[in-house]
């Protein structure tokens, strides 16, 4: 093991000290970034993203508080890393393809696995808001696919929660 000089040491501890103060800590308050309305390509009914975050680079995660009045929801869609959902107030579905329309409630965190086909959004007679974080992979974070059908929607939810 080779000794480490003072001035090697010192050296080191200077880059630490300078690379520690070019990164700062950031707070983003509500309305610093405006709210975005959801495509209608991507979404039905009236959806609005607030206080987009993209991390960058190395980070590759990126978030919003998402908040759907009733009956609004995303289009069929898959993530290539999946997706975390954190219910913040409201009631919500959630539906993967070929599974049964789950009910979502504030406090539930949903784990939406890479690639698997799903839709999100608002009851029908209730609002749902919830924060929404994905990580990108070759600069893609989602993958949209065609609009959920009414029928999909509206199907019974399943009884019982995890």
């Amino acid at each position: 093991m080779n000794p480490i000089s003072a001035t090697t040491l010192a050296a080191a501890m200077a880059l630490g000290q300078a690379e520690a103060k070019e990164q700062t800590i950031q707070v983003f308050s509500p309305g610093q970034v405006p709210a975005t309305q959801g495509a209608s390509e991507f979404f039905v009914g009236d959806v609005y993203v607030d206080q987009r975050y993209q991390g960058t680079a190395p980070a590759a995660i990126s978030g919003g508080l998402v908040s759907f009045t009733p009956g609004a929801r995303t289009a069929w869609h898959t993530h290539p890393l999946g997706q975390t959902l954190y219910v913040v107030s409201g009631v919500g579905r959630v539906q993967m393809a070929g599974a049964p329309v789950r009910e979502i409630r504030p406090g539930d965190l949903v784990w939406i696995p890479a690639g698997v086909k799903h839709w999100h959004g608002a009851a029908p007679d209730t609002p749902m808001t919830h924060l929404a974080l994905a990580e990108q992979q070759d600069g893609k974070v989602v993958t949209w696919l065609e609009q959920v059908s009414e029928g999909d929607y509206r199907a019974a939810v399943a009884g019982g929660r995890d």
